[in-house]
């Protein structure tokens, strides 16, 4: 893995500014900037797209003049960007570091361990199948297709979920269980949206045998969930949407579904984080809306309307520190790398886990 110098940080402001735009206007269609909504301003003022993560990835797959795309996100996104865009172009991740604690929480081999045990205590000919959120590696996107599952964004789990529990015989995915992973609070809350009830789902606890499963425990419930959450939604509580209930009597709560279930549960509307931008687009001037998510897109949106009275769910704010390493030294490095031939931090996702991936991700945007 190759480290930005210290010399970067020393630059000015002012001087990373003009030494990024003279980049960008050297290189031309060449070179594709991506930022997702979580990024500071500081960065999105250089994107030549700012999206989610599906978004960028398809946006990224559309570039057909751009040689290098730099992504300003974290590694699943680039990750994905690499496996949707051409083999001539190149995917370039600023700071390596720029990592998902969620991804994180789910290693394929734990998966694998964990749908082969599932596997294991089912009757015979019924079926495990799961259902990957896009946060996650292209190793847990490569085992879904092993396994005959789809990826899903937050936008659309729902029609992931519905499109797994319909028969093969009808191009469903034929499951009798689906194992949700990596997010539990995404899975869950979308799950409860279908008709069902939390006692229709149970956690797998990787450090237990079988995962704390036992064949009675396993026929009781539809919904496998893995232990996995986001910090930075996982940090909204229920005092929050109290506080601002008194503060803000007639205020607006809209939250993430990547959020716990009784935060959820409080909430006026859940949406992804495109929906979200929808919503206050289309709300009226005064309006108090209270988001909770990532505070770098709160703010901006706050930015956006001043006619309408934008805060964060939590006072404090929630901050995505993966996100915040991608900052203008690194997207300065990755520039000056690209301007000499020599582009540091190429992400490239092995050809056999790159198909795959290719495959389940190509099944959630279709559906």
């Amino acid at each position: 893995m190759t480290t930005i110098e210290q010399s970067y940080y020393e630059i000015d402001s002012e001087e990373l500014v003009a030494r990024i735009c003279s980049h960008k206007a050297a290189l031309g269609q060449r070179l594709c900037i991506m930022a997702h909504h979580y990024q500071c301003d500081d960065t999105v003022q250089f994107a030549d797209f700012v999206g989610d993560s599906l978004y960028l990835s398809q946006k990224a797959a559309e570039q057909k003049e751009a040689e290098f795309i730099v992504f300003c996100g974290v590694r699943f996104m680039a990750e994905s960007a690499d496996i949707l865009s051409s083999g001539r172009q190149r995917v370039c991740l600023p700071n390596m570091y720029a990592g998902c604690a969620m991804s994180d929480m789910a290693a394929a081999g734990d998966v694998e361990v964990a749908l082969c045990e599932i596997k294991s205590l089912l009757h015979g000919g019924q079926r495990i199948v799961p259902v990957s959120y896009v946060n996650s590696s292209a190793e847990i996107k490569a085992l879904t297709f092993d396994w005959g599952g789809a990826c899903c964004t937050s936008a659309n789990v729902k029609r992931v979920f519905e499109w797994a529990l319909t028969p093969l015989s009808q191009g469903g995915g034929g499951a009798d269980k689906i194992l949700g992973l990596p997010d539990r609070h995404l899975m869950l809350n979308t799950i409860v949206s279908m008709g069902y009830t939390a006692d229709d789902c149970a956690v797998y606890d990787p450090v237990l045998p079988d995962g704390g499963f036992t064949p009675e425990k396993l026929d009781s419930v539809k919904f496998i969930l893995w232990p996995g959450h986001c910090y930075v939604h996982d940090n909204f509580s229920l005092s929050d949407v109290a506080r601002v209930c008194r503060d803000y009597k007639d205020a607006r709560i809209i939250v993430h579904p990547e959020c716990r279930y009784e935060v959820v549960m409080a909430a006026d509307k859940v949406c992804s984080t495109t929906q979200i931008i929808r919503y206050v687009d289309a709300e009226k001037p005064g309006t108090h809306i209270a988001i909770g998510t990532e505070i770098n897109l709160v703010k901006r949106l706050a930015r956006q309307h001043p006619d309408k009275n934008i805060v964060c769910l939590a006072e404090s704010g929630t901050r995505c520190v993966q996100m915040a390493k991608i900052d203008l030294p690194h997207l300065l490095w990755s520039l000056d790398s690209i301007a000499a031939c020599s582009p540091v931090n190429v992400i490239s996702v092995p050809d056999g886990i790159a198909l795959k991936a290719r495959d389940v991700l190509e099944r959630m945007i279709n559906l």
